[in-house]
């Protein structure tokens, strides 16, 4: 395979991974979308942060942000608790039921991906793996694939 119909072969199943993605993360927990998801996760490796920080970390648009965290917010799932470093800032932490659903939605995932992978050689996960971490380390400019 050259490498003009590797790209076109890479971009069209990861057009089809994301609505995979997009679907599953639906059916296996509706109540919670894949971008609340990633926000929910991203707020518990950060162990808090602010709305603005999330909208820069994910290239979204603050008002995307202000959404998805005001939906969060009704749903008990986040809290804004003041900056103890600066008084005059609100950081956005997960709530006691926050971190319950989303290690229930990480368990979830963790265990559709087992099923899904349960055939594959632990080279070809490994390489799967490497090859995604790598694709995911780029930093160069955003664009529509993004």
């Amino acid at each position: 395979m050259e490498a003009a119909e590797a790209l076109e072969t890479i971009q069209r199943e990861m057009t089809a991974f994301a609505r995979r993605a997009r679907a599953s993360a639906d059916r296996l927990h509706p109540e919670l979308s894949l971008v609340s998801y990633t926000l929910l996760g991203h707020l518990e490796e950060s162990g808090g942060c602010r709305a603005t920080d999330l909208a820069a970390h994910y290239a979204l648009d603050k008002s995307t942000v202000s959404r998805q965290v005001a939906a969060l917010e009704r749903g008990a799932l986040i809290e804004r608790r003041q900056d103890p470093e600066d008084h005059r800032v609100q950081l956005l932490h997960l709530t006691a039921a926050g971190r319950r659903l989303l290690a229930q939605v990480t368990e979830s995932r963790r265990t559709a991906f087992r099923e899904r992978l349960a055939q594959w050689p632990a080279e070809d996960l490994e390489r799967f793996a490497q090859c995604l971490v790598r694709y995911n380390a780029w930093t160069g400019p955003a664009s529509a694939a993004d």
